[in-house]
């Protein structure tokens, strides 16, 4: 708890100090609060990265029947932009916008 509070006040001091025009948090699903809390604290927007590893579980998971892939990619993406994401940059890209684009 407190190397995990030192790091968060690291980077709003590395934030504050060197002028940054982006935050990025990676892997977006592990960290929805710290993207929650980036969003907050600074006037800059905040991108999201949702790693290879969570497309992966995504797609190793749809694979064996065990989920719907469509609900859970629309719920991945739709969590991330609910924490606060202004950017989400993700290999679920291109089917989440066919689901939005299928939605609308």
């Amino acid at each position: 708890r407190d190397l995990h509070l030192s790091i968060r006040r690291q980077r709003q001091m590395c934030i504050r100090d060197r002028g940054v025009d982006i935050v990025m948090i990676k892997p977006a699903l592990a960290y929805l609060d710290l993207i929650a809390e980036a969003k907050k604290k600074f006037n800059v927007p905040v991108s999201a990265y949702s790693v290879s590893g969570e497309y992966a579980m995504v797609k190793a998971a749809a694979n064996q029947g065990w989920i719907k892939e469509d609900q859970i990619t629309n719920e991945i993406l739709s969590s991330i932009k609910r924490a606060g994401a202004d950017f989400i940059v993700t290999y679920l890209a291109k089917s989440g916008a066919k689901i939005i684009s299928d939605n609308s």
